[in-house]
């Protein structure tokens, strides 16, 4: 992912209470507006909105269905629960998605739902899923990101014997198409995320609606890079703005506040229903319009 003070705009469609070929229908026209550079599925197993028995998809299923069925856009999750999959497997999975895509996998991850979040905690037991604290959930997600850029690196089986992590003979074979690997974008706010962020990521996503609390959260993402010798220009800002069809002036002032602040990296979340044509107005009336 090449760095630059342009903003570069995406799109989210949560694959959650909405048809597969909605979404599909969205990611098709967007594969052929250059406006739009990037585009994203979140990650979770059941809806934290709406109809509580309604539809969610896996995400990383349908991003692998999606990829081969666009040519253009680069694509993720965002971000992956790095509770919800060993963390072998998933540098297996994103792997097979950065092939099937020809190289165009940008690779979300993140700690996990948080525990305070209702609709979002109940997934976990009902898929027989552990919820550990947040310690070691944090720390088991720094061993993840070392364990799956080695999977996607190194020429030879490696054993790892981390404090979360064990692999005897791990070895990760087809490799990623980009070279060395997928870029991370790791997503969270937490003081202890972020220096998981200044060790690993090339993108920091956090949710936006509040721009004074992700300024502050950047200026300490800049500390914790500075301790360990890291450039924190090296780390793209990323954020989620929600968007309004019936209000874009909304949208459009938050992406202004969001650029001004320092995040080139916009994703712009989609609400279904979506309307026809989405992808071409998101172009026209808030990615054009707001960088005039």
């Amino acid at each position: 992912m090449t760095k630059s003070l342009l903003p570069r705009f995406g799109i989210m469609t949560a694959p959650s209470q909405v048809d597969y070929h909605d979404i599909l229908r969205v990611w098709h026209e967007a594969d052929t507006i250059a406006e739009i550079e990037h585009a994203w599925l979140f990650d979770h197993l059941m809806p934290i909105g709406g109809d509580p028995n309604g539809v969610t998809y896996e995400g990383w299923t349908l991003l692998s269905a999606l990829a081969a069925h666009t040519q253009r856009l680069r694509l993720g999750v965002l971000v992956t629960s790095n509770r919800f999959r060993p963390p072998a497997l998933l540098a297996k999975i994103a792997a097979t998605v950065d092939v099937v895509s020809g190289g165009r996998l940008d690779f979300g991850i993140g700690v996990g739902s948080r525990p305070s979040h209702p609709s979002a905690r109940r997934e976990y037991e009902a898929h027989g899923l552990p919820f550990h604290d947040a310690d070691r959930a944090v720390a088991h997600l720094a061993e993840a990101c070392t364990v799956i850029r080695r999977l996607w690196t190194e020429a030879e089986p490696f054993d790892f014997h981390g404090t979360h992590i064990q692999l005897t003979g791990a070895f990760g074979n087809p490799k990623p198409v980009q070279r060395p690997h997928p870029p991370l974008l790791i997503g969270g706010r937490a003081a202890s995320t972020l220096r998981v962020v200044a060790q690993h990521a090339d993108v920091w996503n956090i949710p936006g609606g509040d721009i004074d609390d992700a300024v502050r959260r950047s200026e300490l993402l800049d500390r914790y890079c500075a301790e360990i010798g890291r450039d924190p220009a090296a780390i793209t800002r990323s954020t989620v703005l929600p968007v309004s069809y019936d209000h874009p002036d909304t949208t459009r002032n938050a992406i202004g506040e969001a650029t001004s602040a320092g995040f080139h990296h916009i994703i712009l979340g989609l609400p279904a229903p979506y309307p026809a044509s989405v992808a071409r107005w998101v172009a026209d009336e808030l990615i054009t319009r707001s960088t005039q």
